[in-house]
């Protein structure tokens, strides 16, 4: 899957934060949250949505208070982010036109093509 179009710097900075991008990306969108490293692609998304709190560095005062407060968002921030992913990546789906569990039924059809070529695999080695 090749994904389509990719989006610029500034749409996927819109897209990050929740923004629809326009009609032709949405292949990309399809791609970017069913690819075999969508879960590495949301955690990167949070990483970006929570950068502007590095501003916090900037206060005065004491620069480990302010680096534990930071790190604390952050690890808040990765929580809860990653204890709704799926739920995300599907509002994002809908929110470019697609069926509501279209992100469940790729990410699954994938894994069951995995799942498939490593049986074949331990047959092949194993049962032969």
């Amino acid at each position: 899957m090749s994904g389509g179009n990719r989006p610029n710097p500034v749409l996927w900075l819109w897209y990050v934060y929740g923004g629809r991008l326009p009609e032709r990306y949405r292949e990309w969108v399809l791609h970017d949250v069913t690819c075999r490293t969508w879960a590495l692609r949301h955690i990167a998304r949070v990483f970006v949505q929570v950068s502007p709190g590095l501003l916090v560095l900037l206060l005065p005062g004491p620069l480990w208070i302010t680096a534990m407060c930071v790190v604390g968002g952050l690890l808040m921030s990765l929580l809860y982010s990653t204890s709704s992913m799926v739920e995300s990546s599907e509002t994002r789906l809908v929110k470019h036109g697609y069926p509501l569990g279209t992100g469940r039924e790729k990410r699954a059809e994938r894994q069951a093509e995995n799942d498939a070529e490593s049986w074949q695999r331990y047959v092949e080695r194993y049962r032969s």
